[in-house]
C-alpha cells in the first residue's frame, strides 16, 4: 500500500511577518517533529511492506494530494500557528478528498487542543478535573467580575498554562502559582508568549501518570506510566524543562505500582475520556493521582513518536513493546475501523 506520512518539521530562524520580527517563545515549534522521527516511522512502515512518501503540511501538501494522492495517510502534522482548530486542518483535507488516515477525526483533534472544552466533555461523564478558570485577557482578572469571582474560588497554588496548546508548551516551573497576587504577572507572560487564553487551574498534589492507548471498539490499554522526579520534591511538575532533559530528571515505572483500587480508577477514567471525545486509532492521556482519584489534565491525540524521547515510545517499551510493534498497531486499528467503516456502507 502506497502511504503517505503528513507531519510538521521543526525549522530553524525566528517567524516574521513582512519586514517585522514577531515575538515567539521559544518552545513556538515544541510540537513539531524533526526529520529523524519522520524517518523512523517511514523506515518502519516500509518494513511493513509499504510504499511510503513524505507528504509534510500547508501548501505543498495539498499540491501533493491533488496530483499524486496515497491510498492512506499516517498523520502526525500538529498544524501551524495557534488557532485551536490547527490540529484539524490536515484530517479536514483528507475527509473532504476521501483518503484514509489514521488516528482522530477533525472534531476531536479541535476539541481536544482546547484544554477547557476537553475538561469540560470528560466531566460530563464522571471523570474528575482540576477546578479551573479561562483567563481571556490579563484585565480580566481585575475588571471582569465573574473572572475574579471565579479565581477568587480557587485554592491555590495553580498552574497556569496556554488553552490551546500541546508538547507542554507553555507549561514551565514558573507557571506553578503560590499567591494570587502572583497570577496577574503570569497569565501576562502566558499570554504574550502564546497569544492565546490561559487556563488557570488547582495544582493537584500527587502522582504524574500517563495512560496510552491504541484501537477501537474497544481501545486497548497500552500501559498505565508513573513519572519521577530523580530528584524528590514535594510539588512535581512534569515541565518542559524537565522533558528537554528527562533523561537526567525523571525516571518512568510502568505498569505503575498503584493500588487496585486506583489502578482500576485510572482504567475507567481513561476508557470513559478516549470515548467521550471521540479518540481513535491512538492517544496519550494524562492524570494526576490524589489518593485513589485520578483528575483528568489533557488527552493527545497526535502523541509525540520520537523514537528515543516519545512518551508513549517510553511506555510501550516498558511493556515489551518494539517500535515498530506500536506503528504496526496505530496503522492496524486505522485500517481497521476504515474497513469496518466501508463494510458499513
Amino acid at each position: 500500500m502506497k502511504i503517505g506520512i503528513t507531519y510538521d518539521l521543526k525549522q530553524e530562524g525566528v517567524a516574521t511577518t513582512g519586514a517585522h520580527v514577531v515575538h515567539v517563545s521559544d518552545d513556538f515549534q515544541e510540537e513539531f517533529d524533526s526529520p529523524a522521527t519522520i524517518e523512523a516511522i517511514a523506515s518502519m512502515l516500509r518494513e511493513l511492506g509499504h510504499t511510503v512518501v513524505k507528504l509534510g503540511d500547508g501548501r505543498e501538501l495539498l499540491e501533493r494530494l491533488l496530483v499524486d494522492p496515497p491510498e492512506f495517510v499516517f498523520n502526525i502534522a500538529e498544524g501551524q500557528g495557534i488557532g485551536r482548530a490547527r490540529e484539524a486542518r490536515v484530517p479536514a483535507v483528507l475527509e473532504m478528498l476521501g483518503i484514509p488516515y489514521t488516528g482522530s477525526d477533525p472534531l476531536t483533534l479541535a476539541v481536544t487542543l482546547d484544554k477547557d472544552c476537553a475538561k469540560r466533555l470528560v466531566q460530563s461523564v464522571g471523570v474528575a478535573v482540576p477546578n479551573g478558570v479561562v483567563v481571556e485577557a490579563p484585565s480580566d482578572l481585575s475588571q471582569n467580575a465573574n473572572c475574579r469571582m471565579r479565581i477568587a474560588d480557587l485554592q491555590f497554588p495553580v498552574i497556569a498554562k496556554p488553552a490551546w496548546e500541546g508538547s507542554s508548551k507553555g507549561v514551565r516551573g514558573k507557571s506553578l502559582v503560590d499567591r494570587r497576587e502572583d497570577l496577574p504577572a503570569a497569565v501576562d507572560w502566558l499570554q504574550r508568549d502564546h497569544r492565546q487564553p490561559v487556563l488557570v487551574e488547582e495544582y493537584i498534589q500527587g502522582d504524574e501518570l500517563t495512560v496510552g492507548m491504541i484501537g477501537n471498539r474497544p481501545p486497548q490499554i497500552v500501559g498505565i506510566m508513573r513519572v519521577f522526579p530523580n530528584q524528590p520534591t514535594d510539588r512535581f511538575i512534569y515541565s518542559l524543562e524537565v522533558k528537554r532533559d528527562f533523561e537526567r530528571q525523571v525516571r518512568y515505572e510502568c505498569p505503575a505500582r498503584l493500588s487496585p483500587a486506583a489502578t482500576e480508577a485510572v482504567r475507567r477514567s481513561a476508557l470513559a475520556a478516549y470515548s467521550v471525545l471521540g479518540c481513535r486509532d491512538v492517544s496519550r492521556i494524562d492524570f494526576r493521582l490524589r489518593g485513589d482519584v485520578p483528575y483528568f489534565l489533557e488527552v493527545n491525540p497526535l502523541p509525540g513518536l520520537n523514537p528515543h524521547s516519545g512518551d508513549l515510545v517510553i511506555m510501550s517499551r516498558h511493556v515489551g513493546w518494539s517500535y515498530r510493534r506500536l506503528i504496526e498497531s496505530i496503522l492496524r486499528a486505522a485500517c481497521e475501523r476504515h474497513t469496518v467503516a466501508a463494510q458499513d456502507t
